[in-house]
């Protein structure tokens, strides 16, 4: 990247965010903190009122704007991609305000840019299968949630647990959200509970920002709350099998989801050793698939399983 358009984002970046440290913008471009100075004086030489904390960061002075920005061909492309995948993993709040963020953007296209999205546009799928939304629960609160977050105000709402199927009213202080397994989860403090509680989203029947704030400062952050609470646990197990190179191809990724650590390869197989916290049956039914093409070598236990589900399996088709 050249200087000009370096200053240029460099510019961008000022605009979006209140504060900015310079290693920010170090990190951003891969220049030294005294290339940063030099640009940051440069911008201010050329009228743009940039103003400094020290210990801090820099910052625009209010009321300056810079002229509306043009999105290049690849940023679009971006963006559009991102849409698409809001489409998917996102509720309706989020894909409405998403989908009408989108149409300034196009808006603000040269009309090559603009053809180039259209014709993406029928080029880019994303497939997810997605369970059935039950009526109860409208998926429409990360607006509401966002809101809160950015406001610092407490949330009412009307929530059921996975223990019952009874909805109970809770007001919560929220500290964030997350993304897992399909599913997004708002990490707050219950007022009801008197603790910190993980709440589904696709759980909530009403809610409602209220008019009541909370102080933010006496609670955990949201990377400290995942840090302690979602940490990866110690492994269990450590199972040892021994795959013909003609299937280890196949593994792909699966090997890592059943936590591989060690991969050797010998003239005609591969051994592998992984080490999770999965349940040794759970372990068992997937090596199962693989039929003869697998050695169980460790443990023990885990040969006497297969054993017996190798031995279930005639039966059952002996039957």
């Amino acid at each position: 990247m050249n200087r000009i358009d370096r200053l240029s984002a460099i510019l961008i970046q000022l605009q979006g965010k209140k504060v900015v440290k310079a290693s920010e913008i170090a990190e951003r471009f891969n220049i030294s903190l005294r290339t940063v100075y030099r640009d940051v004086k440069a911008l201010q030489e050329s009228g743009v009122p940039i103003g400094a904390e020290a210990g801090t960061g820099y910052y625009i002075v209010e009321g300056y704007h810079l002229p509306p920005v043009m999105f290049n061909r690849e940023e679009a492309a971006a963006l559009l991609t991102g849409e698409k995948l809001m489409e998917h993993f996102s509720d309706r709040s989020n894909r409405q305000q998403f989908s009408s963020a989108m149409q300034k953007i196009r808006a603000v296209l040269r009309g090559s840019e603009k053809d180039f999205l259209e014709v993406l546009d029928e080029n880019i799928a994303v497939l997810r299968n997605r369970t059935p939304q039950e009526d109860e629960f409208p998926n429409r609160f990360l607006t509401d949630i966002q809101q809160a977050l950015g406001k610092q105000q407490v949330l009412q709402m009307e929530y059921r647990s996975a223990q019952n199927s009874e909805f109970t009213k809770r007001n919560v202080e929220p500290i964030g959200i997350y993304h897992s397994s399909n599913t997004w989860y708002l990490i707050a403090w219950c007022q009801l509970r008197g603790d910190y509680r993980n709440f589904r989203t696709d759980r909530i029947r009403n809610m409602q920002v209220s008019n009541t704030s909370y102080d933010k400062s006496r609670h955990i952050s949201l990377q400290q709350y995942l840090e302690k609470y979602h940490s990866d646990p110690v492994p269990e197990h450590t199972f040892k099998v021994r795959f013909t190179l003609s299937v280890a191809r196949y593994l792909g990724n699966q090997k890592y989801y059943y936590g591989l650590v060690e991969e050797k390869v010998c003239d005609n197989h591969i051994e592998y050793t992984f080490m999770n916290n999965y349940p040794l049956e759970y372990f068992a039914r997937w090596v199962l698939m693989w039929g003869n093409d697998v050695e169980i070598l460790f443990p023990n236990e885990l040969l006497a399983r297969m054993k017996e589900l190798a031995l279930e399996l005639k039966e059952h088709y002996q039957v």
